[in-house]
């Protein structure tokens, strides 16, 4: 795929992972990231592309003979987390970390950019990269499609590292992949009184013990064995003194699914069960959902070439467990067609994680990957494209 020796693609991408690494920044944040995706990419020739955002980097290889559209996304915002690895390279900004592996998502596609760019000429099309802010808020894909990154977008391609997948490794799946991903909120109102005389009072937090217990009958009960959800209440809220009965509780947690119909039907059971549960009780609540990213749905005939591509390459691969965590990357896949894909890291702790490593070796074969995948997807397109055109998917 590239002139480049490997040796000199490997290098490069581990001091481009490592200045990132040392440099976290926060969703919406990450000005000297963004001017720094930007620098490696001017020095290398590559257009970027003016979409007005304040973070976040669009850039474009291809194009020169006209042909359809295809992109490939990193996320590169970091976590509010304290670094605990000993690594040389940890992180320089107290509180914050990539604990979540964005900065080898960023090298890795700037890795695929520089592979791109020596091939630019022979390109069927135009490769956009989008290096996208705020993952971990769920917002950024959502500035980037009402920025106009993804019009006339074919298809899009994405990955997450896997810790728990070997370097050489690549899990691809139609269907779902991750998980949508929604928050809530109760609040349970009340009545005050003496911890002595409960009689005078509406005891919130006996009404919110009933409510949780209850809401994990939701999954058990009105969700089919052949589907899943997972209701997790996370936190609980309520009173200021041993002796006083509090007149307000609040608790909090997440619900994960994978399917749409089943966010629907969990979504009103959990709503009927909080204000059957307060009625029976006497008092009132309210529920505040926090919806976050849909599920992450790869189409099949992408997940199909992504394998094509990921065979030529020698990757072993293998269809993965879908993960219950969330993913913007989702929001693309509701406006066009594409595939999200997990790439073996051969992590020692899982995503979030204070500890939190991968084995920097993935960076160069992540690279390739999408560098092909963008090659083959520009080729099947415009072989469909073409007056009596087959789809194909040869590798170059």
């Amino acid at each position: 795929m590239s002139d480049f020796s490997a040796q000199f693609i490997e290098e490069k991408l581990i001091a481009i992972r490592r200045q990132l690494h040392q440099h976290p920044e926060l969703s919406h944040e990450e000005f000297e990231t963004t001017a720094s995706i930007r620098g490696w990419l001017t020095e290398a020739g590559i257009r970027v592309v003016d979409y007005g955002l304040q973070t976040g980097v669009i850039a474009e290889i291809g194009g020169l003979h006209g042909g359809p559209i295809v992109a490939v996304r990193a996320d590169i915002d970091a976590l509010p987390i304290q670094e605990d690895t000993g690594l040389a390279f940890a992180s320089k900004i107290p509180g914050k970390m990539h604990a979540c592996g964005h900065d080898f998502h960023t090298a890795s596609i700037i890795g695929t950019a520089l592979l791109l760019k020596e091939r630019e000429q022979e390109l069927q099309g135009t490769v956009r990269l989008l290096f996208q802010p705020a993952e971990e808020k769920a917002k950024g894909a959502q500035k980037l499609i009402a920025s106009g990154a993804l019009e006339g977008v074919s298809a899009v391609f994405g990955m997450h590292n896997k810790p728990d997948l070997p370097v050489g490794t690549i899990g691809i799946t139609g269907g779902p992949i991750m998980a949508a991903a929604d928050g809530f909120v109760v609040e349970v109102e009340g009545r005050g009184s003496h911890a002595a005389v409960p009689e005078a009072g509406l005891d919130p937090i006996v009404t919110a013990a009933h409510m949780i217990t209850a809401l994990q009958s939701i999954v058990s009960r009105s969700v089919s064995a052949l589907d899943s959800a997972v209701v997790s209440v996370t936190r609980l809220h309520a009173g200021t003194a041993w002796n006083i009965i509090s007149d307000k509780a609040v608790f909090d947690g997440t619900l994960r699914t994978f399917e749409e119909h089943v966010r629907t039907t969990v979504r009103e059971r959990f709503d009927q069960v909080v204000n059957g549960v307060a009625s029976a009780f006497a008092t009132s609540a309210k529920v505040k959902w926090l919806e976050g990213p849909p599920a992450v749905v790869n189409d099949q005939k992408w997940a199909d070439q992504a394998s094509i591509t990921a065979n030529a390459l020698g990757l072993a691969v293998v269809k993965p467990t879908p993960s219950p965590a969330g993913e913007d990357f989702a929001f693309y896949l509701k406006v066009t067609e594409g595939v999200f894909v997990f790439f073996g890291t051969a992590g020692s702790q899982e995503w979030h994680h204070p500890a939190f490593d991968l084995d920097e070796k993935a960076l160069p074969i992540a690279a390739s990957f999408f560098a092909s995948l963008a090659v083959d997807a520009l080729r099947k397109l415009a072989g469909e494209n073409a007056p009596g055109g087959r789809q194909h998917s040869e590798i170059i």
